[in-house]
């Protein structure tokens, strides 16, 4: 089992390329919604509010299909990986953008208020003052879209990617052990999130809101 661990992770590199490049497509997608909808109203909100629900309720395993086979449909070429990274991460940005727009509402008004007080735009109180208070909540629901993003790039084998996920599938027709190797892609994963997650928490633990930090707010 250790030895099919080992060869799996080989396909890590397509893995992790996935991952980052997810979340170069998460984190602006998250941010931009998530202020969108606390901030904007009428017909605006409504377009956005539809954006985020297009990618939060949609299968992950449809959309990929839908986006790497139609795509060249209309002369657009992307590779897999980026098709891959794209719909995990925007997938993962709408529900990273509710994380986002609740923290953001969660805040006293009084803050708003303080800050047109001292002569800022709106803009300039977003970012200067609620954004930086606001991250100190959403960051445990951030910490689980990075964990399930990392967990959903086993899907782009489906792809065509070498992914690590690919590699087992490919070990298991050679081997025909099947259940010894998709332990060893079980523990493949743990090996590489546990870490993270790990790290993660130990970050929450520093800059996330003590007891009582309501009241500092």
């Amino acid at each position: 089992m250790f030895a099919d661990t080992l060869s799996i992770l080989k396909g890590v590199h397509v893995t992790l390329e996935v991952t980052f490049l997810g979340l170069a497509f998460a984190i602006p997608f998250m941010l931009a919604c998530g202020v969108g909808q606390y901030l904007a109203t009428g017909a605006l909100r409504f377009a956005i509010t539809a954006c985020i629900e297009f990618w939060r309720s949609s299968p992950l395993i449809v959309l990929l299909f839908l986006f790497f086979y139609s795509l060249p449909a209309f002369d657009i070429t992307m590779s897999a990986t980026l098709v891959g990274a794209m719909v995990l991460g925007l997938n993962a940005g709408g529900y990273g953008s509710q994380a986002v727009r609740a923290a953001l509402q969660a805040l006293p008004r009084g803050q708003i208020e303080a800050g047109r007080a001292l002569g800022l735009n709106r803009f300039a109180i977003l970012c200067l003052i609620e954004l930086p208070q606001a991250f100190r909540p959403m960051l445990p629901s951030l910490v689980n879209q990075l964990v399930q993003l990392i967990k959903a790039t086993s899907l782009v084998s489906l792809i065509l990617l070498a992914d690590m996920t690919y590699r087992a599938k490919q070990i298991a027709q050679i081997k025909f052990d099947p259940v010894s190797v998709y332990t060893g892609l079980l523990l493949a994963y743990f090996v590489i999130i546990y870490p993270i997650t790990r790290i993660c928490r130990a970050l929450e633990k520093r800059v996330g809101p003590t007891r009582g930090a309501g009241h500092d707010i």
